[in-house]
């Protein structure tokens, strides 16, 4: 492989790890958002459900699944959904589980768009999900697949084999 080839893997590679750590990272303050403002034991999700439905088309799928679905069952919605970014948050910032915990993200967001909660920031967070569903490295950094050369960006690390 040579250089330049060499070069560009490095930078999908860190780019891949610096949008894993940015994605756990969100997704642990959305967890820590819903646990210190009591989103699991007070109904704060039923009536964002509320509210969201009285904004939107009360014919759409959205409607429906908020008013079927959603808003019955707000209270185990919102306990999945808090366990579930404690779960990607842990397995992202470590780096174990990330194409399982990736999947799980991708569901949660697939439910949180179905609520008609949509907005610019969502198609970025579906796309890093897929990406991160595609990724094959494991680990904390994860950059094992580029140690058979002579410089890996960890601290100490060398390989001049």
């Amino acid at each position: 492989m040579n250089n330049r080839a060499l070069a560009l893997r490095r930078a999908v590679r860190i780019g891949i790890v610096v949008l894993r750590y940015a994605f756990g990272a969100t997704f642990a303050y959305g967890a820590y958002h819903k646990i210190t403002r009591g989103w699991t034991t007070t109904p704060i999700m039923r009536e964002h459900f509320e509210q969201r439905l009285t904004e939107i088309d009360p014919n759409s799928f959205s409607a429906a699944y908020l008013r079927y679905f959603a808003i019955p069952f707000y209270r185990p919605i919102a306990w999945i959904l808090t366990i579930g970014q404690v779960i990607v948050a842990i397995s992202m910032l470590t780096g174990k589980g990330v194409r399982q915990s990736a999947a799980l993200a991708l569901f949660l967001l697939v439910n949180i768009t179905a609520g008609s909660y949509f907005n610019a920031s969502m198609p970025p967070y579906l796309v890093t999900a897929v990406l991160l569903m595609l990724d094959k490295q494991e680990g904390r950094l994860a950059w094992d697949a580029l140690s058979d050369t002579t410089t890996v960006f960890m601290v100490g690390k060398r390989d001049d084999t």
